[in-house]
């Protein structure tokens, strides 16, 4: 059974078609597994091999091709005609035989080897081999590169879809609580991680939390890298870690950073975690519909920059439907040379970390925004956390 109603999902593919149309695509085959997700609900852990959904203005409803063995998931998750479900058999797993020519055949079948096919070209499972083989298969059709039409699509969330990402902020702040309350003096870290994965599946008394795409836990010198995770390393007195953590529901994430600190604090540290929080507050007091995205990282910047505080990487970038390795929706970064407008209900995820030579400091939040401005997901308190060593 699908996530969202039926209507939803068809008011999705209208509005595709109606970007393709605006970028003379006639059909796109969709391989990105929260764009499959988004135009037809198919959910499974299957993206490990080829498999992908037909749109096309020709035809009035999705196709999914994939291994036969995921068939059953489409016909399970995905609001796909069961006709429309087209399974390869195992010999373009096991066999020499690739799965492009079994999806250029479908292709022939529908009457689409011609015309303008879009494709993901910068998704992470559309490999190079594939492409090849289908533009070798399919030599009538003239190939377009509509990598992120979708995504751009997805960026502004309809009142369902922030009811589930306002739920995944809840089953956050739950993992991250619990994390906390977890850590002291000879815990180790890879236990602190098996809390907070606990939590995030078990999620709210109403509701659960599904797998999640990404999490982090470096302490001590690791914090001065943003993507480590755990070790079997214990806590001591002096111990700092910053957690990333984020839950899933449907496939819709909540991220959420803190930075915890067992014992006395070193005065860098709380000097750095007193700035950086001025400009958390800073990018979210200036966050509205119509404003860019450069200027939330501008307000930042003019609050952090005094203090010595310079970051160079991105300051957030717009979050919601995710599959690994990536919770991100690959279109608006809060950075200073992106100059789109915020509208109502888009979804972001401010991360400030700042990420030195030898220690780092994480505090960020998932918002959306409103007519009024930023509503965040977490109630979590927005503060560097002590804990008694």
């Amino acid at each position: 059974m699908a996530a969202f109603e039926q209507q939803e999902y068809q008011d999705r593919i209208s509005a595709v078609k109606t970007l393709m149309q605006q970028r003379g695509v006639d059909t796109l085959w969709v391989t990105c597994p929260p764009n499959m997700n988004y135009l037809t609900g198919y959910d499974a852990w299957s993206f490990y091999v080829h498999q992908g959904v037909i749109i096309s203005l020709d035809l009035d409803a999705p196709i999914w091709i994939g291994r036969h063995i995921d068939a059953s998931a489409a016909r399970l998750t995905s609001i796909v005609n069961s006709d429309d479900i087209v399974p390869y058999d195992e010999t373009y797993v096991t066999g020499d035989k690739h799965p492009m020519e079994f999806v250029a055949d479908v292709f022939k079948k529908h009457r689409l080897d011609k015309g303008v096919l879009g494709v993901e070209m910068d998704t992470h499972y559309y490999t190079a081999q594939a492409h090849a083989v289908l533009v070798a298969a399919l030599p009538n059709a003239s190939f377009e590169d509509a990598d992120r039409l979708v995504n751009w699509v997805r960026i502004i969330k309809s009142p369902a879809e922030l009811k589930y990402q306002t739920q995944a902020g809840e089953i956050t702040d739950i993992a991250m609580q619990a994390a906390i309350d977890t850590i002291q003096v000879g815990t180790r870290q890879c236990d602190v991680a098996g809390v907070i994965f606990k939590n995030l599946i078990s999620g709210h008394p109403d509701y659960y939390g599904d797998m999640p795409d990404y999490q982090t836990l470096p302490m001590g010198e690791r914090t001065s890298a943003p993507h480590l995770t755990w070790t079997d390393e214990a806590f001591t007195a002096g111990s700092a870690c910053t957690l990333e953590l984020g839950a899933n529901r449907y496939r819709y994430h909540a991220p959420l950073a803190r930075t915890v600190v067992v014992g006395a604090v070193q005065d860098r540290l709380s000097n750095t975690a007193a700035y950086v929080n001025d400009g958390l507050h800073a990018a979210l007091h200036a966050v509205k519909p119509g404003v860019r995205a450069c200027d939330i990282e501008a307000a930042w910047r003019k609050s952090t920059e005094p203090h010595g505080i310079v970051k160079e990487s991105r300051i957030g970038y717009s979050v919601g439907l995710g599959y690994p390795p990536d919770w991100g929706e690959r279109t608006i970064s809060l950075a200073p040379n992106d100059q789109h407008v915020l509208k109502e209900n888009m979804v972001f995820h401010l991360m400030l970390g700042i990420w030195e030579e030898d220690c780092g400091y994480e505090i960020s939040e998932t918002f959306y925004v409103t007519k009024s401005g930023a509503e965040c997901l977490s109630k979590m308190p927005r503060q560097l956390v002590v804990i008694d060593g």
